[in-house]
């Protein structure tokens, strides 16, 4: 049952009923469900398809496997068990493709739609295989010229199927007719996932289970319908033979020739919640900046992982880099850091000091990645705006803050958002009220004249009417995050 996605499923019935060929490019991060989308939208009409081989050994993990003889082989099974006929395994991917283009061409008529699928492409690529090459070849060779051709190329290395394939500058520069980002669930969307699986969550523990796998349908999978949230936790990520315990690692393995320095950048990220500069990262983890690293930050932004925001309240305007993917966040914050974390009990810390301090981060993440959902809720949706954090160092003369996000619209007003996860309404107490006007008094000296500021308060279940009930002009609750 596919759960969302009615976009994506509309846009490839619609390229399946053209009549042109199409060369369609699917891409999105592991486990985020491209393959499964393919092989529900294309039941029983897929006529050709290979997956290329991991390049993680099973046995040794983190160490490569599945050279270019490999691959080969594999794809000449692919090409035999759906009907080749020919006996000798070719031995470059210029003569795999020929093989294809003969099965193709014996097997099907002229006048029916055939659908060729090509997953984890980026696999495939191994050093020194030309296997661009070869793919560059069957598609302006032969491909393009059959109208009644569409080719899916998918792929989890997000930054190679952009580089390589979508904004290639060599044979198939142009050549792709579609393009589509599979993005992770909404919360809306993990909550309609969790109900077809039987499992009945508030919504207050919903967003706490995305708070710690994010929106990736592959690991909510793992949620038992007779097991509460906090025991859940345990066996996902915990027990002995927890499924996503080392996840993070092999995740990063399958997606990057070489994860280590990626691993260290997203790391370097996450130390500082407001995210860092180019600069800070090159201090935290001593790398140079160049345009590798420019490359790898690329490549972290199209998988989702990280955003980029420039810099609140500085003239310098620098790039901000600001860790936002949910699993990540939980990953490095319980389970990255010593071999005392294999042994939480998370049912017995989950009230501690130190759960609490992730949930509130962890719920700005939540909010970063549901800006969407934020301006519907606030009726801006077709309002032009840009986001940003503000973090504000104090000195001898005034106190530092930090407005955890800042929405600069078009139409001259600004929201001062405060991102608030509790278990209650929300409380304005004299304290807090002070806090808030001095915020708004340092905001003010960064915005334009023009422009008038929203007190916008983000929570769970919303604002207790005290005497500073009217300090915001604006109140969402999670129910409103849950919205499309």
């Amino acid at each position: 049952m596919l759960i969302g996605r009615e976009k994506e499923i509309k846009e490839l019935n619609e390229l399946y009923h053209s009549e042109d060929a199409e060369l369609i490019a699917l891409y999105g991060r592991r486990r985020v469900g491209k393959t499964y989308l393919i092989d529900e939208v294309f039941r029983d009409r897929l006529n050709f398809r290979h997956a290329g081989l991991s390049p993680i050994d099973s046995e040794k993990e983190n160490v490569k496997a599945h050279l270019m003889k490999d691959q080969l082989t594999h794809f000449f099974r692919s090409l035999t068990i759906q009907g080749y006929k020919g006996k000798k395994t070719p031995e470059s991917w210029l003569e795999a493709f020929y093989m294809l283009e003969e099965l193709l061409m014996e097997k099907y008529k002229d006048n029916e739609r055939i659908v060729v699928f090509l997953d984890e492409m980026q696999w495939l690529d191994t050093p020194k295989a030309k296997f661009m090459t070869g793919f560059e070849a069957f598609w302006n060779g032969w491909a393009c010229h059959r109208k009644n051709l569409m080719v899916i190329v998918c792929g989890s290395s997000c930054s190679w199927i952009l580089t390589n394939v979508i904004n290639n500058h060599g044979g198939l520069y142009g050549r792709v007719t579609f393009e589509i980002k599979l993005k992770p669930f909404t919360l809306r969307e993990c909550e309609q996932f969790l109900t077809s699986k039987g499992i009945c969550m508030s919504r207050y523990d919903v967003i706490q289970a995305y708070m710690m796998v994010g929106g990736i349908p592959y690991y909510l999978r793992y949620f038992n319908k007779r097991l509460s949230l906090a025991q859940n936790i345990n066996e996902i990520f915990f027990a002995d033979e927890a499924p996503l315990k080392d996840e993070f690692n092999r995740m990063f393995a399958s997606l990057f020739k070489n994860a280590e320095p990626i691993k260290q950048i997203i790391k370097a990220i996450a130390s500082k919640n407001k995210g860092i500069t180019r600069k800070e990262l090159s201090e935290i983890t001593g790398v140079t900046d160049s345009g590798e690293v420019s490359r790898q930050l690329n490549a972290l932004i199209s998988g989702d992982f990280i955003i980029k925001y420039k810099s609140f309240g500085d003239n310098k305007r620098d790039e901000i880099y600001k860790l936002v993917d949910p699993f990540s966040y939980f990953y490095l914050t319980f389970l990255d850091k010593s071999s005392d974390n294999r042994n939480i009990d998370w049912i017995n810390i989950e009230d501690s000091s130190r759960v609490l301090s992730w949930k509130g981060y962890a719920f700005e993440n939540v909010c970063w990645n549901h800006i969407p959902q934020i301006k519907m809720a606030l009726q801006i949706g077709g309002v032009s705006t840009t986001e940003a954090l503000w973090s504000k160092r104090g000195d001898e003369n005034t106190r530092g803050t930090q407005i955890d996000l800042i929405i600069v619209r078009k139409d001259n007003v600004v929201h001062m958002c405060e991102i608030k996860f509790y278990n209650d309404e929300f409380e304005v107490d004299k304290e807090y009220h002070l806090i808030l006007e001095r915020r708004k008094k340092m905001l003010r000296e960064h915005i334009s004249k023009r422009a008038t500021i929203h007190n916008t308060l983000i929570t769970t279940y919303g604002l207790r009417k005290t005497n500073y009930f009217g300090d915001f002009v604006h109140v969402l609750t999670i129910d409103q995050l849950f919205e499309n």
